[in-house]
């Protein structure tokens, strides 16, 4: 199916949180009725005497998430003041693995649980819950260069070790009458298993065919003379302090940290610049499947970003108190409503709105 943006949240999004809250009194057997349409019922809902609720979630993994579950969970304390939120980064893999061994209620994951991590779930089942879209940046450091332009290719020749200085003729190719130095190129990447590095991976099997040769997994063997960081944090520092680096960064950590980031090349054949804007209009191109889940990396059109990915929180649909759902489906439906607000002004993009719509309605999937 193909998704439309939105720019701001639904409606559904918002009345799904005032319903949400009033879980507390709830038993873990009742379940909301959400509609997944334009139309709403926040005001009733709202109105109803929510409860309040009281406990604690942990939820670890994605660095991507890490920034908005920060600024989420401080505004949710203003609307549950009885909820302790607490999320620690680690990477995607990190989350899926404190997922399985119960050590967290949820996992940030920017990719669905791989084949070889399924049998570590013990077959229950687990629910995505997209959260947020967007950027991964081509963050770079070479003095006076404040304009590069990168093919898929031609970031595969880099990434691959192939293309090891800056005046390399495939990437003086892409960026004609531009004046390149012969600085070594160094390379930046993640140590973690990471959902950023299989995004960015996932890009390079998509965008720069027999050009990349490394796969697509969340841990990449790099060329040994890599310098490998944690998380997008440490990527970006390697970057910000490292003449001639190069490396995969998330869109808001790449602003944080003041890095140049390039142009990169779309499917359409435009070089597009990282945005919030240009990573909507990839999602806005994605095929969702049944389950939530969907790549946005590669997307066709021409304003599309190529190297955008998502990222979702996940939980086990049955939880082991009815407290647990109803703290669960509390959060989720934050992050799902007033949430989505938050994005913009931290280098994200809110969910189209279909998919924000479907996420609303799997709520009530999440028993105790």
């Amino acid at each position: 199916m193909q998704l439309r943006y939105r720019q701001q949240v639904t409606a559904a999004g918002v009345s799904v949180v005032a319903l949400a809250l009033t879980l507390g009194a709830c038993s873990s057997s009742s379940s909301s009725s959400t509609p997944s349409g334009g139309s709403s019922s926040s005001s009733s809902s709202s109105s109803g005497g929510s409860a309040n609720l009281s406990g604690t979630l942990n939820g670890s993994g994605s660095t991507f998430q890490l920034t908005f579950q920060q600024e989420a969970i401080s505004s949710f304390k203003s609307v549950q003041s009885g909820v302790t939120v607490n999320y620690g980064g680690g990477g995607s893999g990190k989350g899926r693995t404190d997922l399985a061994s119960g050590t967290v209620n949820f996992a940030g994951s920017d990719s669905p649980i791989p084949a070889a991590e399924k049998a570590g779930f013990k077959g229950k089942t687990v629910l995505y819950f997209p959260v947020i879209i967007g950027p991964i940046t081509m963050a770079y450091n070479l003095s006076g260069v404040s304009k590069l332009q990168l093919s898929a290719p031609v970031i595969a020749g880099i990434f691959g070790g192939k293309i090891k200085t800056w005046n390399d003729p495939a990437i003086k190719a892409d960026n004609p009458g531009a004046s390149l130095p012969s600085t070594p190129i160094v390379l930046a990447v993640r140590s973690d298993s990471s959902g950023t590095t299989a995004n960015f991976s996932k890009f390079l099997v998509k965008g720069a065919g027999s050009a990349w040769t490394l796969g697509s997994s969340s841990t990449i063997k790099w060329p040994a003379n890599s310098h490998a960081g944690s998380g997008n944090a440490g990527v970006a520092q390697i970057v910000k302090s490292t003449p001639g680096a190069i490396g995969y960064v998330d869109y808001a950590t790449a602003k944080a940290s003041g890095l140049s980031y390039a142009s990169v090349k779309n499917e359409a054949g435009s070089y597009i610049a990282p945005s919030d804007t240009a990573a909507s209009a990839a999602a806005s191109q994605a095929t969702v499947a049944t389950d939530l889940t969907f790549a946005a990396v590669w997307a066709p059109g021409a304003t599309s970003y190529p190297i955008t990915y998502q990222s979702w929180d996940l939980v086990y649909a049955q939880q082991p108190s009815a407290n647990d759902a109803a703290l669960l489906k509390a959060y989720l439906g934050y992050l799902l409503g007033p949430g989505q607000q938050l994005l913009g002004g931290l280098g994200y993009a809110p969910l189209p709105s279909s998919l924000d719509q479907k996420a609303v309605a799997q709520l009530s999937q999440i028993t105790g």
